[in-house]
């Protein structure tokens, strides 16, 4: 694992449960915009779901996106943390979104 996909899964880790994040804004957070493709490649890399909760991390525009298990299973995980969600989308999108 690299050091840039060391670092997205370090700020992952912090995301509190019921809360979540963007690409966009972990990227931005280890300082580049454009780095967006290569965060959700670093999140593809997590072996320890639990430990690194990647499902929390979602698209800029409230879409789910995608989750090595599957997106139904990622719905249910943001569902079981309170989080709640209209067809793929964050429901009220905002009141959820972590910054750092």
């Amino acid at each position: 694992m690299t050091d840039f996909e060391q670092k997205v899964l370090n700020l992952v880790r912090r995301i509190p449960r019921g809360k979540i994040t963007t690409y966009q804004i972990l990227a931005l957070k280890l300082g580049k915009k454009t780095l967006c493709r290569a965060v959700g490649n670093a999140l593809n890399k997590n072996q320890n779901l639990i430990k690194t909760p990647c499902h929390r991390v979602v698209k800029s525009n409230g879409r789910v996106g995608n989750y090595r298990l599957g997106l139904a299973k990622k719905v249910k995980l943001l569902q079981n943390e309170g989080i709640s969600i209209k067809g793929e989308k964050i429901a009220d999108f905002f009141s959820y979104l972590y910054k750092f």
